[in-house]
Parts: structure tokens; sequence; C-alpha cells
């Protein structure tokens, strides 16, 4: 046998599975091939999408279903043995597993990521690869799991028949937590980015826990009562009969499974005897969801029952722990036993990319100042002062900037009306008034349904029964929901299309929350990414290195010390930020003194700036000259235009190569749509690339279509094969060069009308004729006879 000719999917056929049984792996429980562990990032073009190349190991080895060990990374025979190594390097980095092998089929390279080995890298024979006993006995070392703790980890997840399996991230963090509690750590902090399934991870946790028998009664508190009603139908449902929702006064101790609002169980005096009726260590495990709240504060009224409970394990889970001055999630919890985020989230294809559209009005920017003695709409004399955007809807409401928003987000939803929409206003006032202008605005629309736009807010009960509708992908109404602080967190909105910031935030906290409205994806109904339209700067806050970082604790202190630091009761992210006064009340319910706010109807606003910024591959949003930025991610690939143009001519199919443009950060949507306004014509990547990278004059579709017919080309073909090609030459002028490689393009019309795809593919004689004749059109359209351009 030459084992130079084998193919790498033939080396781990003859080589790599024969060694891994030999050395006793079960291919039923123990050994995976081919694990797609990651999605693939979206890239948007225009109205379509398409994902970037999943990331996928060739082995996924475990000690159970649930526990990987060992990443196996294969290469053809050509290469050296060790020269999948780095490759799988960085597959282990992603599963949390030590153990890394790299194979070409003459042996394996072996790199042990606990640090108990010497060497750490190692060549072995293929009659050398170690068992799972030995693995597992090294993965028990390396994470210090003594006898019991090693059996205690080992309980399955809930499986339901279904398929469904937590995703790699997920899987990191059920076990990082269950080896911790396995351990005997009784603080636990889990960060994962809004949208990547934190309920569903503390379910698998709670169950691993629960049905081994480590925790017996379990608690999970939430703060709104929308969540707890989602766990308790949704991913909790499993538990059935031993799990109850805490709501009533008199307490029923038989359930081994309590959902509970924390308000259900703090507040007044009677209501704080609920949780008393308890004693004191009759929960093992208290889960804390969204602990960056109330939770968090050392002296939170939520905080009472945490230490009521003391004697049990606390788990918190957050998309944001709070690290300020005063609160700190860290301190309480400890560091993080696993982070997931939100651009590892976007990078990996689980969460949604954004574009963000910013807008400043002339008043914002420029301020203003009233003329001496002047009266607002209610006949109060306005304060004497310069009035800027900090003021804006807090100390002066200007009817036409309200009305400015509202035009602004309308022109918007103008080709896509019932994409669903969030409008974060200052307070329940600003959210009323934003609500007024929409409806005068699109009064068609709110003809077709009253609940075209609602204002979701909490002392609005028509309102918030609307929430759930606002969240069911299956309801088209409300679409444009205005708020204040009810959807900062705990909204599910699968399908929500567009964030818009009309508010003052501050809080990193609670920017991150509300960037995660829109992260969420819902393939099902076509929501692959979201706008953030931003009127108050808000998104400066994504310039922060805190927005994705991990959490820094701000103070820690010592034996004896004050939780919180003489003179220093201020938030490092920049103050209370939107939580100031609404309606008398502050975000944490403190009572403060009513803001004096003029309301001016008369004075004009204009827009001054817009610019859109997109999320760039490093997860930065990209503020540079959009052709800018593309010239220099192109010539990062090719350095010269004879480079790209013998890339593209060589190319089988020109798609990859505009998938890998993608792949590298070229915007290919933005792009066309700066480029070909201004230039009047529409263009494919080929011209975009030569006329933006390489300042080639660029030719439209039409036009490169047109000069085809021109040269006559299509005589050598009759009947139905010409029909076919002269229709392919129609779809390329009309949607570009990547659709006509696709042939399933022939289910479309006009094809469908010609005959059955099968019966047009043979007439160009059979499959392989068919992509010939493909490939013959697209040398056609590019040859370098289309006068005036590159090709």
């Amino acid at each position: 046998m030459d084992k130079k000719s084998l193919s790498e999917r033939d080396i781990c056929t003859q080589f790599i599975v024969p060694a891994l049984n030999r050395a006793g792996w079960d291919f039923e429980l123990q050994v995976r091939e081919e694990v797609s562990f990651t999605k693939g990032r979206i890239i948007v073009r225009g109205k379509l999408h398409t994902r970037g190349e999943a990331r996928r190991a060739d082995f996924v080895l475990y000690h159970r279903p649930n526990l990987p060990l060992a990443v196996i990374e294969a290469k053809d025979n050509k290469h050296s043995v060790g020269s999948g190594m780095q490759q799988a390097l960085g597959y282990a980095d992603d599963l949390q597993v030590p153990f890394v092998f790299s194979s070409n089929g003459d042996g394996f390279q072996f790199h042990d990521r606990t640090g108990l080995s010497d060497p750490v890298e190692q060549e072995l024979t293929l009659d050398q690869f170690p068992t799972p006993q030995e693995l597992w006995r090294r993965y028990c070392q390396w994470k210090g799991l003594a006898d019991g703790a090693a059996e205690r980890v080992e309980a399955p997840y809930y499986d339901d028949g279904s398929g469904r399996s937590p995703r790699y991230y997920q899987v990191n963090a059920i076990n990082r937590t269950v080896e911790a509690v396995a351990r005997g750590q009784d603080r636990i902090l889990l960060v994962m980015a809004t949208g990547t399934g934190k309920t569903y991870t503390a379910f698998q946790i709670i169950w691993r826990l629960w049905k081994s028998r480590q925790k017996k009664r379990i608690l999970f508190l939430a703060d709104r009562n929308i969540l707890v009603d989602q766990t308790r139908n949704n991913d909790f449902k499993p538990f059935g009969a031993p799990m109850t929702k805490i709501a009533k006064r008199q307490i029923d101790t038989s359930y081994e499974i309590y959902l509970s609002l924390y308000q259900a169980v703090t507040g007044n005096e009677e209501e704080k005897n609920i949780y008393r009726q308890f004693s004191r260590d009759f929960f093992d495990l208290v889960v804390v969801d969204e602990c960056h709240r109330g939770s968090a504060a050392e002296d939170s009224a939520w905080r009472e029952v945490l230490e009521y409970f003391s004697g049990a394990t606390h788990i918190g889970l957050t998309a944001t722990p709070k690290e300020t001055r005063e609160v700190s999630s860290t301190l309480y919890f400890g560091d993080p036993v696993y982070s997931y985020s939100l651009k590892q989230g976007i990078e990996d294809g689980f969460l949604a990319p954004y574009k963000v559209v910013r807008i400043d009005f002339d008043r914002d920017l420029q301020g203003w100042r009233p003329p001496k003695g002047m009266k607002d709409k209610h006949g109060n004399e306005i304060e004497d002062r310069i009035y800027n955007l900090s003021d804006m809807d807090r100390n002066l409401v200007l009817e036409a900037r309200t009305h400015a928003v509202a035009q602004k987000v309308t022109e918007y939803l103008a080709t896509d009306p019932y994409q669903k929409t969030i409008i974060f206003c200052d307070d329940i006032d600003h959210a009323e008034r934003m609500r007024q202008a929409l409806v005068n605005l699109n009064p068609e629309r709110v003809r077709e349904n009253r609940k075209y736009v609602m204002r979701i807010t909490g002392d609005d009960k028509e309102g918030k029964a609307e929430l759930d509708n606002f969240i069911n992908p299956e309801e088209r109404y409300p679409v444009i929901a205005t708020t204040s602080k009810l959807m900062t967190t705990g909204v599910d909105a699968q399908t929500c299309k567009l964030i818009v910031l009309d508010q003052h935030i501050k809080s990193m906290t609670e920017f991150k929350q509300i960037i995660g409205r829109g992260t969420r994806i819902n393939e099902d109904y076509g929501k692959y990414w979201f706008t953030i339209m931003d009127f108050k700067k808000a998104t400066e806050l994504f310039a922060d290195p805190a927005f994705d970082g991990d959490p820094v604790q701000i103070y820690s202190p010592g034996p004896g010390q004050s939780p919180v630091p003489p003179d220093e009761g201020v938030e490092v992210d920049g103050g209370t930020g939107s939580a100031d006064v609404e309606g008398g009340v502050d975000a944490d319910g403190r009572r403060g003194e009513p803001r004096i706010r003029y309301v001016v109807d008369n004075l004009p606003v204009t827009v001054v700036a817009e610019r859109v910024q997109y999320y760039g591959p490093d997860g930065r949003l990209i503020t540079e000259s959009l052709k800018d930025y593309t010239r220099e991610r192109v010539r990062r690939q090719f350095a010269s235009l004879d480079e790209f143009l013998r890339r593209w001519s060589d190319a089988a199919q020109k798609k990859a190569i505009i998938q890998e443009l993608a792949e590298q950060g070229v915007l290919w949507e933005a792009l066309s749509e700066e480029v070909e306004v201004k230039l009047g014509k529409q263009l494919d990547p080929f011209d975009l690339v030569c006329h933006v990278a390489f300042d080639q004059p660029p030719l439209s579709r039409r036009e490169r279509a047109d000069n085809v017919r021109k040269r006559n080309y299509f005589a050598r073909y009759g009947g139905a094969a010409r029909q076919v090609l002269e229709g392919l030459l129609d779809k390329y002028a009309d949607t570009g060069v990547e659709h006509i490689e696709d042939i399933r393009i022939l289910q479309l019309d006009p094809f469908r009308r010609l005959g059955a795809p099968m019966e047009l593919v043979s007439s160009l004689g059979g499959r392989d004729g068919y992509l010939q004749a493909v490939r013959d059109l697209e040398d056609q359209l590019y040859t370098a006879s289309n006068d005036g351009a590159a090709a």
C-alpha cells in the first residue's frame, strides 16, 4: 500500500480507528468522528446571508458522553505526524479538553495540557495510544477529583430522545460547575452572553446534581415573573411533579425543585416569613438567575434569602457580572468558573451579528439656550442655561426631537414594516410620547391593527399583557414596543431585528443587557442579524474594553472592612446611568425628588450626522471609511491586482473566493450599498474588489452580460442547452455570480418552465458537462475583451 496516496479520511479509517479500538475505546459511547462544534459565523450580504466555516474536530474522545477528554486531528501521510497539532490545540482550547493528538497514520504526536507530564509533547506509535482508563485517571488528577468526587461528576445529562444536546460551551459550563460542586466549592459564578442558553445550562446542571442525589432540594430564583414561568414551562419541564412555583404564603415542603421570584420571598415582614417557613438547611442548592442585579448588593433585601440559606451551594448566572465600588458579583460568588462572551458567540455562529446606525441631531450636539423669559408648553419659565444631549428627555423635552426619532425609525422599517422593534426610552413618559409619535407616523399600519405600536412598561397593564405576544415569533403584533426598564432583561425576543437607543445609558451592565435583546438567532423566521439605531451615543460603550471583557473586581474588602469603600459610592462604569428617577422611583426602588422637565413644542430639530458602523471580524465596530477598510482587507489577501485576477480565473467556483473574503472581513452588503449608490450600477464582487481595492473602472453585471451576448457566444449551443445558458446569464445580471453556480437554480423560474432539472442538465451533457458550461460562461463574463474593466 502506498500510504502517501491515501486521503485524510482513509488515514482515519485505516490507521486511527484501529489504534483506538486496540486501546479499548468504545465507539458507541466514547468516540465521535467529524464533530462540528460551532455553526460558522453568520455573514450577511444584502438580503442574503451565509455562514462561515464551522469548526470541526476529526475525533473527540469522551469518558462519558457528557465528559470530553481528548481531541485528535488527522492529516494525510504527505504531512508529518505532528502537523495537525496547532490546529488541534485550538480545538482543545474551545472544548476545554486536556489531551491533544495529531496523526498522519504513522503514529501520534501527544500533547498533555495538564502540566502533569514531562515532556509536555511526545511521539507515540500506533500501538501506544492511551486507554480510556489512563486518560480518565490523568483527567481526575488534573481536576483534583478524588475517588468520590470523580464518581459524582459522571452523572449524565437529561436526554429526551429528541437529539437535542448541549452545545460545546454549555458542556464546558455544566462540567466546570458540576466539578466545582464535587470538589466542595459552595459559591460558583457562570458568565454567559445573553442568548446562549443560560437557563437550559442551569437545568442540565441541576438535573445532574439532582439525579445523582448530590443536591436533593433546589431553589431557583429569578427577578421577573415571566422568567419563572418561561423556565417552568420550557427548560425545567422535565422535572415534572417534584417541581413547584412558590406563589402562596403557605409553603408546601413536599416538593424538591422550587422556582420563585425574589419578590415573592422578600419585601415586607409578612412576605419575608415565606422563606423563613423553610428551615435554614432545607435547600442544598440555590441557583440565582441574573445575579448581577439586586442579589449582588451587600445590603439588598434579595441577599437576605441567600444569607438565610447560607449552608446551601449558591450558583450565580449572569451575562453581565456587576463590578462597581458598591456592588460586586465576584466578591460574593468568586471568579467565574466559565465565561462565554458575546464576541465568541458571534464568532461561533450561535449569536447574531449587528450593525450600528448612529444619528446625531443639531440640538444634541450644538446645545440650545432658551431666550430670556421663554416659557414652555405648560407655561413654566425655562431656566436660562445651555441644554445639550445629557438634558434631552430628562430635563428638556423637544417634541420635534421625539418626532424626528420616530421618523427615522419609520423610514428604516419601510422595507420591512413588520420586523420586531424595541425602542428604549428614558422613562415611562418618554415611552408614551414615542408611542404617540409612531402611531401618527404609521396610520395605515395602526388601522390594520391598533397594536402595531405598544408601550410596554411596568405601569401599563394592557402593555404588559402584550409582552408575551411581542416575544412570540408566531404573533405579528405588537411590532414596535416602546419601553424604558421593563424589557431590559429577561425578554427572549428571538425575532427582534431592530434595537433603538434613545435612552441615556452609562451603565455597562445595562448596556450589555439591552444589546442582548437582539442577539438571538431564529432561523425559522429569518432572524440572523440585527440593527442598533443609536440617538444618544450609547454605543460609544462598545469601545470600552469592559464591553466584552472579563469581570474585574473593583474593590475587595479585607477582614473587618466595610463592603463599600468610604466616599466611593459611585459606579465605575459611569454612574447610575439610565437608572434615574422614573415616576419618582429609581431602579433600586429608592424614592427621589421628581425632575423638573420643560416641554418645548415649537423648536425645530434636524439631523446633522448619520453614519453606519459594522461589526468586524475582530469583534470591534468598524469606524473607518468602508472603502479604506475593504482595500486593506483585500490587499491583505492579494498583494496585487494580477494575483487577484489569477485566483479568480483559476477558481472552480467564484463563490469560494467571495466567501473567503467575507470570512476575512469584507462586508459585501455594506460595500455594495455604498459603492452602487454612488456609481448608479449594480456590481458583482469581482468588480467591487477591482474598483475599491485596485482602482479599476467597474462594469455593472448588466454590462458584463450584454458583452457576452454581443460576442454571439451562444451560437455554439442549440435547443434547451442554449435556453438554459441564456437564462443563467439573465440570472447573473439580476442577482450575481454566486447564484448561477448553485445547480438548484434550475428548480426556479424560468428554468422549471423549460423542463425538469435532470432534463436540463442532460441537455448540456450531464452534470459534468453542465458544470463545465457554467465555468465557460463565467470565463466569458470576465474575459479581457470586456473593454474598460479589469478582467
